[in-house]
């Protein structure tokens, strides 16, 4: 029979049962693992991205087949309690079942946020795209629903746990057909015998608004608080008022931008001649880069412990019209490259607004040594700087 009845588990809802347990501890097992995983060569994070996009993918189709679970449960009769009697264990019997429901939907949908606000590593395995409606490109949002994710994987694991002792109590202890109506359909319990009514329900539902208010609002276990981009003047006879430096980077073909939002500015610049000096002063500890900041920021990378600050000191020439070259060193991880940065020059009154691009190969400043070829990093990254300034008294 496929359809529940009130003393037995129907075909549909069992088969949804096993399916989502085995998908769950699947993706359970593939997350685990992924985390020892090394990252420290081409091959080792192709493997990863492997492990991850199969780890997401199941996720997706956990929560999907929650959905249709939790539907399709809510379309049936609920078989009976088996010890009806036992108020205070029926009650904590369906509080964790609703907990579990919530757990199948929000761990998953979580995930699957946290994925579409960032671009980057290791895509889900279909044909429907990356992103979700509704769901912007914020590192923000990204971190917040991320540390949601975390959350709701403690609570699941705590009602799994406590999902299967139960049942072990059933087969061993009570020795009752509860294990057998949910592996053979066989019927079982007492015609009218009363659930605990809406108490588990409200109960599971106080469990998931904490959860969900924590996983948002706290920041993400491992990293820091999101920073706002932000953009001050030491000396110079400008002052920058707002400004955003960014870079853009190929990784597994597609591409990720990342944010410097911490820096500060030293500008000198005579409109007459269109000539002046520009110090940059970066900190590379504060840098984004969406799912992969941590790789980012290693020893492989930015390796911002030990080179917390990048510089960029350049002669300001100006072209033909509004166009300008910044011409100068760029200093970062202890190198130091010949960068000349085209930018474009808008002068209004005592207002200037600038937007400028450079593409620098990650190999000059010694980065990604273990990644020789572009097939996971891209070796071109393309740097973006736009800033508005006004003339110092």
């Amino acid at each position: 029979m496929l359809t529940n009845t009130p003393q037995s588990y129907g075909g549909v809802a069992r088969t949804l049962h096993w399916l989502i347990a085995l998908l769950i501890l699947t993706a359970i097992g593939l997350g685990l693992y992924a985390e020892d995983l090394p990252r420290d060569s081409d091959a080792a994070v192709a493997t990863l991205k492997t492990i991850y996009s199969l780890h997401k993918t199941i996720g997706v189709t956990v929560f999907f087949a929650a959905l249709l679970r939790i539907l399709w449960a809510l379309s049936q009769p609920k078989p009976v309690p088996l010890h009806p009697e036992r108020r205070l264990e029926t009650f904590a019997a369906e509080a964790v079942h609703w907990a579990l429901y919530g757990a199948m939907l929000v761990m998953p949908l979580s995930g699957w946020i946290s994925h579409a606000a960032q671009a980057g590593f290791a895509p889900i395995l279909w044909p429907f795209g990356q992103t979700l409606p509704f769901v912007p490109r914020s590192d923000a949002l990204a971190h917040g629903f991320e540390t949601l994710h975390k959350l709701s994987a403690l609570v699941l694991y705590a009602a799994l746990a406590l999902h299967i002792a139960g049942a072990l109590k059933h087969a061993l202890i009570d020795r009752d057909a509860t294990l057998a109506r949910m592996t053979r359909g066989t019927a079982a319990g007492t015609p009218g015998a009363a659930h605990a009514l809406g108490g588990p329900l409200l109960a599971a539902l106080i469990l998931w608004a904490a959860v969900i208010g924590a996983g948002l609002t706290l920041p993400t276990p491992g990293r820091p608080a999101p920073q706002t981009q932000t953009a001050t003047v030491q000396t110079g006879t400008w002052q920058v008022t707002e400004g955003t430096l960014g870079f853009t980077v190929q990784q597994m073909g597609a591409a990720v931008t990342g944010q410097l939002p911490v820096w500060s500015a030293a500008i000198d610049y005579d409109p007459t001649p269109g000539t002046g000096t520009v110090t940059v002063q970066i900190d590379t500890t504060a840098l984004t880069l969406g799912s992969v900041t941590d790789q980012a920021k290693g020893a492989d990378f930015f390796d911002t412990a030990t080179h917390p600050t990048a510089t960029f000191t350049a002669a300001i020439t100006r072209q033909e019209g509004a166009d300008h070259l910044a011409t100068g060193t760029l200093t970062l991880r202890g190198a130091e490259v010949p960068v000349t940065l085209p930018f474009t020059l808008t002068l209004e009154g005592e207002t200037a607004t600038m937007q400028g691009q450079v593409t620098l190969d990650r190999r000059a400043f010694g980065m990604g040594a273990s990644y020789p070829d572009e097939g996971t990093v891209g070796f071109a990254v393309t740097v973006d700087v736009a800033l508005t300034a006004s003339r110092r008294d």
